[in-house]
C-alpha cells in the first residue's frame, strides 16, 4: 500500500481525492488548517473519509510542514492547499503569494530532503488554467505560454514553474493544470455555487434576485470527482510530467445561469438576474478552454459528466 499526504484535504477536490485514494487501498494523510492553537480537533467538512489521518498545520509555517513530511514519509505529496479565489487574490495578494507560492517551495524542499535521506517521494501540484491568462490560442495545452493576469494566476505560475525545476533536478514532480471543476461541495463564495444556491432559493421564494459580474466570460467546467481521479492517476504514476485536465468545452456564465434556473423550472430570468460592475474583476481572461489530450492518451483519463449534468447535480443538492 502506498502512502499519500494531501494538503487541502478538507476542500472540494481534496475530499474527493481522499475518498478515491482510500477506495483504491492507499493510506491517506491530510493536512488541515491549524485551529490557531486551540486544543481541539479541526473542523473538517466535505466528507473527508474517516480513514484519513489528519495533521494540523498552517501551510505558511514551513517548519511545521517540513516536520509533517519527514514524520509521515509519504510516497507522494499532493498539494491542493491554496487561496483559490481569483477575486480574493486581488484583495489579498500577499497572502495569496505566501500560500500559493512560497508554501509550495517549502513543501518541495521538504520532499527533496526526505528523498536525500533515502526516500523516493513524488510531488503533485494542483496548478490552474489561470496561469495562461489571456491566452493567444484556444484550447490551451501544456505548451501554451504562461502569462497570468491576476495575483492568483501569478502565484500558481510560480509554483508550477518551480515544480518543473525540481522535476528537471530529478524529483518525480508533476504539475496538473486543472480547469474549473465543480460539485455540490463547492463553497458558495465561488460564482458557480452562488448561482445554483441562488436559483434554488429564488425558486422557493427566499431570494428576490441574483447579482453577478461579467456574464459573457467563458470557462471550461468539469466535474470535481473526475478531476480528483486525474490527480490520483498522476500521483500513482511513475513518470512525472505536466498535464492539462479539462473537458475541451467552454460555456459562459450566462450559460451556467440559464442551465441552473432551467433546472428549477425558470426559463425566463428577466428581473431575477442582473450584472453589476462591483462584481467584475479588474482583469479576467475572456475564455479558458483546455486540451487534455496528453492525460487522456497517456493515463486513460476522461470526463464522465456533461456541463448540463454538472449544473443539475449542484442545483439538486441546493434544492
Amino acid at each position: 500500500m502506498s502512502r499519500a499526504l494531501v494538503t487541502g484535504i478538507a476542500g472540494q477536490t481534496g475530499s474527493y481525492l481522499a475518498e478515491h485514494l482510500v477506495a483504491l487501498g492507499h493510506e491517506v494523510h491530510g493536512v488541515v488548517r491549524d485551529a490557531g492553537g486551540v486544543d481541539h480537533a479541526p473542523v473538517v467538512e466535505n466528507g473527508v473519509p474517516a480513514e484519513a489521518v489528519l495533521h494540523r498545520a498552517d501551510l505558511t509555517d514551513h517548519a511545521a510542514v517540513r516536520a509533517i513530511v519527514l514524520d509521515v514519509r509519504p510516497d507522494v505529496v499532493v498539494n491542493l492547499a491554496a487561496l483559490s479565489s481569483v477575486a480574493a487574490s486581488w484583495k489579498k495578494p500577499l497572502e495569496t503569494s505566501l500560500l500559493n507560492g512560497t508554501a509550495v517551495a517549502a513543501l518541495l524542499a521538504a520532499v527533496a530532503e526526505l528523498n536525500a535521506d533515502g526516500g523516493d517521494a513524488g510531488f503533485v501540484q494542483a496548478s490552474s488554467a489561470e496561469i495562461f491568462g489571456q491566452a493567444a490560442e484556444s484550447p490551451q495545452d501544456e505548451s501554451t505560454r504562461i502569462a497570468p493576469i491576476n495575483p492568483y494566476g501569478a502565484s500558481k505560475a510560480y509554483a508550477h514553474l518551480l515544480v518543473g525545476a525540481y522535476r528537471a533536478a530529478g524529483m518525480r514532480a508533476s504539475g496538473v493544470v486543472l480547469y474549473n471543476h465543480e460539485s455540490p461541495r463547492r463553497p458558495e463564495q465561488f460564482v458557480t455555487r452562488k448561482i445554483t444556491a441562488s436559483a434554488a432559493r429564488i425558486a422557493r421564494g427566499e431570494q428576490s434576485e441574483l447579482v453577478l459580474g461579467d456574464l459573457t466570460v467563458r470557462r471550461d467546467w468539469g466535474w470535481a470527482p473526475d478531476y480528483a481521479e486525474a490527480l490520483a492517476l498522476v500521483a500513482t504514476n511513475d513518470v512525472a510530467d505536466d498535464f492539462v485536465v479539462a473537458t475541451g468545452e467552454s460555456h459562459s456564465i450566462q450559460d451556467f445561469v440559464d442551465a441552473a434556473f432551467a433546472r428549477v423550472g425558470i426559463h425566463d430570468t428577466t428581473g431575477l438576474v442582473r450584472s453589476d460592475a462591483e462584481f467584475v474583476r479588474p482583469a479576467d481572461a475572456q475564455e479558458l478552454r483546455g486540451d487534455s489530450s496528453r492525460i487522456r492518451g497517456r493515463l486513460g483519463w476522461a470526463p464522465t459528466r456533461s456541463f448540463t449534468e454538472i449544473v443539475g447535480a449542484m442545483v439538486d443538492a441546493d434544492r
